[in-house]
């Protein structure tokens, strides 16, 4: 199966702080709002959503092609995608700047804050869906430069591919016609619980009406697992409780990939949901967003036992 990812390539700056944010912020002063953080480590990892989810997918045996651009300094990041067999034809590499940077600090109770400077991604626009002309059996259009987004979306969804739609830290550059165009005729919507307050917030929509215009709303609950809303349908997919929580970061990107594999196999949003559950549980157990190291068989085998049912 060929899918497509376009998002963000990114070296992510992995941060921890040992305490926890809300011993520090005072609510009453948010306006004034001036803190500093101690931290203990850093280390950098290969990133970005697009990258995230594609790698998650070729763990799971899936063909991943991802559209993106990428920076002067994209070599060892390239070399990191050949090795894993992930490929990289529809990336351009901008020689002008450099790949986008994320910095993220992570506190005690597994919240974060993020800074994320945009470099190549400010012209992912330059590597359009338009010259990828093999079929594609579906496609994820994640957080990116807006106008990527916005045409990537309308080049997948003309063409018939089935197209999900993640916007994450993308969404507040959506003005309500741009994020309306983009959820109208998805295959999925996907996003965690604030972002989905927020996309109310900004379309001016009930839930009932955004649901009717793509094929499922997808929510993230963290720790209480995610909601699919599918037409009249409410599914609850419940949380996988992992082994040990090491780090938290792309979690949200691995059950994307889950759920993304389930889909393209055909198989029904609650069993795709409850993979998309299962992969995010094995990435917060690892560190780093592309470290984690599964196959397809011990996937299948902890589905079976996290369930009680195969796929």
């Amino acid at each position: 199966m060929t899918i497509l990812v376009s998002g963000s390539i990114a070296l992510d700056h992995v941060m921890v702080f040992p305490d926890r944010f809300k011993n520090h912020i005072l609510p009453d002063k948010i306006h004034i709002l001036n803190v500093s953080f101690n931290i203990e480590s850093l280390k950098t990892h290969f990133g970005g959503v697009a990258g995230n989810i594609a790698y998650h997918l070729r763990l799971l045996g899936e063909d991943p092609l991802i559209l993106a651009t990428a920076g002067n300094d994209f070599g060892p990041y390239a070399e990191w995608l050949d090795r894993h067999g992930i490929r990289r034809s529809a990336i351009r590499v901008l020689d002008e700047v450099p790949t986008a940077q994320g910095f993220v600090t992570t506190d005690l109770d597994d919240n974060q804050i993020w800074a994320f400077y945009e470099g190549a991604m400010a012209r992912a626009h330059e590597a359009s869906a338009e010259d990828v002309t093999e079929a594609l059996d579906l496609a994820i259009v994640s957080a990116d430069g807006k106008r990527a987004m916005i045409e990537h979306a309308r080049t997948l969804k003309r063409r018939g591919v089935p197209t999900f739609i993640d916007p994450s830290h993308g969404l507040p550059m959506l003005d309500r016609e741009e994020l309306l165009e983009l959820i109208d005729g998805a295959a999925a919507y996907i996003v965690n619980d604030y972002e989905w307050a927020l996309t109310l917030q900004q379309t001016g929509c009930t839930e009932d009406e955004l649901v009717a215009r793509c094929e499922a709303v997808v929510i993230t609950l963290g720790e209480r697992g995610s909601s699919i809303r599918c037409g009249e349908d409410r599914i609850e997919i419940p949380p996988v409780r992992a082994v040990k929580l090491v780090d938290p970061t792309a979690c949200g990107d691995a059950y994307r990939a889950g759920l993304a594999y389930g889909r393209v196999h055909g198989l029904p949003f609650e069993t795709a949901g409850r993979m998309g559950s299962l992969l995010g549980a094995f990435q917060v157990e690892v560190e780093g967003p592309q470290n984690l190291s599964i196959d397809l068989d011990a996937f299948r085998a902890r589905f079976e036992r996290e369930f009680g049912s195969s796929f």
